[in-house]
């Protein structure tokens, strides 16, 4: 740093206030000044400073709140003060609206921002010091909670070390407390540290300040840019961005490396609530550091806002969070009970209240060789697997994979396709209590990389294409393969063992007399299954073992399904539960990526292998099965005339549809469960119960109403709690959850096998338990009512409510009018305008399909407008309807919207599939 910047580091200013900038209320600038003086007796002496930094004490005092607490909020490199107006903004909110008062100071750290330039070269330590001088000068005995960001999380968190009597939380946001000697710095860091680009990139040139900015997710506009460049004007002006860059600790040669480290052992030793906000898209502070940081904060509450970046407080709502996390945890200044740290025990006794573990079924048939797994499209033809060899497998598998260090509580992402090798390390994985992480190639290669990262395995066991894929997309995790590999290829991928390997390893130590690693408690975490992505970025449910034997003993006693049942599992979710119900169960011929590959005739093969009687298809699964059903022979009809219950669900499924299955399945009880990940069976219906429905007065239709229609999924399964949390006028679910008949709102449900948490995601988990007064309610974020026989019925996504001028619409009702419509397939509705005088807008397939996307006929337009019940301002037709990734049915009403608001607009008329997700 000396030799590079000699003159610009040296320049000293005075701290000043800031000029008028948008978002800063120039009422909460002030400038302190500290006293000189030593930090301890024979120290040094420390001259006086002056900082300048936004303090929201003025403004409780005038609007007549006492504070319960301080936030202490400290900024990083090259950022200052103005990172947390949104906080101090949104502080101040809630307490005018009679919520925790919490004052907010926000520093600008010396040498940054408008404080002193000081003209001298601040270590980790100084700033930690510093800080601690200035909340003496400002009397801040507490109760504090710190919030940092950047270098500003460490100097943070270190002042929270050192006063252990004021500090009652921290929060951070994108921070580092430890590098790793077996991994460099990130590689932005590396550049800027370059001797011949330190000075000019960060002092003599504004790069390093304008590559911060440039990484903004969305993009700054140029007010905002402008404010974060306002201190920064001018070389002079930016001796402290040098200064921060140089004293990051590379190595522990480094003369900070010893007060990072003596943080990092600090943070770890925290007894306070913490809550750490993650921009995932952060080049910098890469999530091997949010690792590091939830390794030492087990309890944290953690949340990655995915799609947001390095400049977090400007990417997502961290002000909200930190609001809400507030008023949760320290709604008085002090921990509320039962909010304090929730450290994991880790003497917990693996047999207590175990209940029923998912592999007993495979245990109690381990000595039979009849047919576990038939998978239909394995190389060569159907493979059949044994309940004696799978059980045998399993056993293997788990005992090789302890034995390689895959311990209790690591992940372990499968990315491999349903059937026996995904069924036996499934087992395995459970069995000595590793958490598997299940997200379905369904997902894209995007969303598929999202999950991975964002889940953070330990391991990866994988076929050839998702090796591939995360060894060139840089997915974390050690790699397993499912097949055996040429020397190149594994060290290419980076592959350590084979699964066979891994069996081989493990019947080596079975023989020689190696026990079964102790069985995980019923509490600990068995699964990170994430959801279909087709309402946004896909979410990554957590369940424990207590509750995934709930959702098997629902499944079986909703169906009957158990030992001596043959399944076909079209739908991963069950092709994995097959053995935990002890049913023996095939994969058909289909790729699991899309659905509308499965044909009849493989359906029919499946069911012959087997002997099966249930049968299990997503709806587009079972529409191709119905429209391929010419290809099936007599022999083929008789085999599926043997199916004694049939089952769809993932998305709505039509009576129409259901009937046609039927005709195929004749003996068969037609049903459509309704779940969703967080909870795979909340109520269910059958064929009958869709007609009687329909014919009825149930549903609650009213002429022209825009809600009160849908599609009836039933009655609640066994356990099952469904109310109904009604909208407002705003289309906001703001009502006390009701089991009222007749009430349109947001679906509440609650069960012993509902999900446990959503992982990494504590803002979306709070919000899914909103007002839900049961600890295992869900709020499903369906739209929904009941009638009075007490079925539910659904009416679409919260998100695609359209808000008119006459009121709110849901969209499922009108959908299903349009597609009664001749000449019309599938509808889709959406809401475009600014909420409140929203106009509908309908978007059909029509029958034969159009060539082209574009307006409807005048005469499908007026047919359509008849139909639809409620006001249609125009009509669009397209080839195909956009949908979801993973089950090919959810109609993406989010991208319809915005497709049709530009081609309304004089945009571009595309295809809907091609605008932006």
């Amino acid at each position: 740093m000396r030799s590079v910047l000699p003159r610009v580091a040296a320049a000293a200013a005075p701290a000043t206030l800031p000029p008028p900038l948008p978002g800063l209320d120039p009422a909460w600038s002030r400038l302190v000044t500290v006293p000189g003086g030593t930090d301890r007796p024979g120290g040094p002496d420390r001259p006086a400073r002056t900082w300048h930094l936004l303090d929201t004490a003025g403004s409780l005092d005038a609007i007549g709140v006492t504070p319960v607490g301080t936030v202490l909020c400290v900024h990083g490199n090259p950022t200052w003060s103005y990172l947390w107006r949104s906080v101090v903004t949104r502080t101040l909110e809630v307490a005018r609206a009679g919520g925790p008062a919490w004052r907010v100071v926000a520093v600008d750290q010396l040498d940054m921002g408008f404080s002193e330039r000081t003209g001298t070269l601040h270590r980790l330590a100084d700033r930690v010091r510093d800080l601690g001088a200035l909340t003496d000068t400002l009397g801040l005995t507490g109760p504090v909670v710190t919030l940092g960001h950047d270098w500003g999380g460490v100097v943070s968190l270190g002042w929270a070390v050192d006063h252990p009597g004021a500090v009652v939380g921290v929060m951070t946001c994108n921070t580092a407390v430890h590098q790793s000697d077996d991994a460099p710095i990130p590689a932005p860091l590396r550049l800027a540290l370059r001797p011949q680009v330190l000075g000019r990139g960060t002092v003599l040139t504004p790069a390093f300040l304008e590559t911060t900015l440039a990484i903004a997710h969305p993009r700054l506009d140029r007010a905002t840019a402008d404010a974060y460049r306002a201190p920064y004007r001018g070389a002079a002006r930016r001796g402290g961005i040098g200064g921060f860059v140089a004293d990051i600790p590379v190595d522990a040669a480094h003369p900070s490396a010893v007060e990072l480290d003596r943080i990092a052992a600090g943070v770890a030793a925290l007894d306070v609530p913490a809550l750490v906000l993650w921009g995932p898209r952060d080049p910098v502070f890469l999530e091997r550091y949010l690792d590091d940081l939830t390794a030492r904060l087990p309890h944290a509450d953690v949340h990655r806002f995915e799609g947001a970046g390095h400049l977090l407080p400007d990417d997502a709502d961290v002000a909200g969070a930190v609001t809400d996390w507030l008023g949760d945890h320290l709604p008085d200044g002090g921990p509320r009970d039962g909010a304090g740290p929730r450290l994991p025990s880790v003497d917990a006794d693996p047999a207590a209240d175990a209940g029923r573990p998912l592999w007993a079924a495979l245990d109690d048939q381990r000595a039979s060789d009849g047919p576990a797994l038939v998978e239909m499209a394995a190389p060569g033809g159907p493979r059949t697997v044994s309940w004696r060899l799978l059980a045998r497998r399993v056993d293997e598998i788990a005992v090789g994979l302890a034995d390689l260090g895959v311990r209790h509580g690591d992940r372990v992402s499968l990315l491999v396709t349903p059937g026996a090798d995904l069924t036996a390390v499934l087992y395995a994985c459970v069995r000595i209590g590793a958490v598997v992480v299940v997200a379905d190639a369904g997902l894209g290669l995007r969303g598929l990389t999202r999950a991975v990262r964002g889940a953070r395995p330990d391991w990866i066991v994988g076929a050839l294409p998702g090796l591939a894929a995360s060894r060139a997309l840089g997915w974390p995790g050690r790699r397993i393969a499912t097949l055996a590999l040429p020397a190149p290829a594994r060290r290419a991928l980076r592959v350590e063992h084979s699964l066979a390997e891994v069996a081989r390893r493990g019947a080596r130590l079975l023989a020689s007399g190696r026990a079964l690693p102790a069985e995980p408690s019923a509490d600990d975490r068995a699964a990170v299954l994430f959801t279909s992505g087709s309402t946004g970025p896909a979410k990554g449910v957590v369940y424990t073992h207590r509750q995934l034997g709930a959702v098997r003993d629902v499944l079986a006693a909703q169906y009957g399904v158990g030992v001596g049942t043959g399944l076909v599992a079209g739908f991963a979710p069950f092709a994995l539960l097959g053995p935990a119900l002890g049913a023996r169960s095939v994969a058909p011929d289909m790729d699991v990526t899309a659905p509308r590959t499965l044909t009849a005739r493989a359906v029919a093969d499946a069911v012959a292998a087997v002997d099966a009687t249930v049968v299990f298809l997503s709806p587009a699964a079972l529409a191709n099965v119905v429209d391929t059903a010419g290809a099936l022979t007599d022999a083929d009809r008789t085999v599926l005339a043997g199916v004694r219950l049939f089952l769809s669900a993932g998305a709505p499924v039509s009576a129409t549809l259901l009937e046609a299955a039927a005709r195929l399945m004749p003996n068969a009880s037609a049903h459509t469960p309704y779940g969703m990940t967080e909870g795979l069976l909340m109520t269910d219906v059958d064929l009958d119960g869709v007609r009687g429905a329909a014919a009825g007065s149930g549903s609650g239709v009213a002429a022209g109403s825009g809600v009160g229609s849908g599609i009836c999924v039933g009655v609640p399964a066994p356990g099952v709690r469904v109310r109904i949390a009604p909208l407002d006028e705003h289309g906001v679910p703001t009502g006390a959850p009701t089991d009222d008949p007749g009430v349109t709102g947001e679906v509440v449900v609650a069960a012993p096998h509902v999900r446990d948490r959503y992982d990494r995601l504590w803002r979306t988990d709070r919000v899914s338990r909103n007002g839900v007064d049961d600890p295992r309610g869900h709020r499903t974020g369906d739209v929904g009512h009941l009638d009075a026989e007490g079925r539910l019925w659904i009416e679409g996504r919260l998100q695609h409510v359209v808000t008119t001028p006459a009121g709110v619409v849901t969209p499922v009702g009108p959908e299903q009018r349009i597609e009664g419509v001749d000449g019309v397939g599938r509808a889709g509705i959406a809401g475009i305008g600014p909420a409140g005088t929203q106009q509908v807008v309908a978007v059909v397939e029509t029958v034969p399909p159009v060539r082209r996307p574009g307006p409807a006929s005048a005469d499908l337009s007026a047919a359509v407008r008849a139909a639809a019940g409620v006001p249609v301002a125009a009509v669009l037709v397209v080839p195909v309807l956009p949908t979801d990734v993973r089950h090919n049915s959810k109609v993406d009403r989010a991208r319809l919207a915005r497709w049709a608001a530009g081609v309304l607009g004089g945009g571009r008329v595309r295809d809907p599939r091609r605008t932006r997700p």
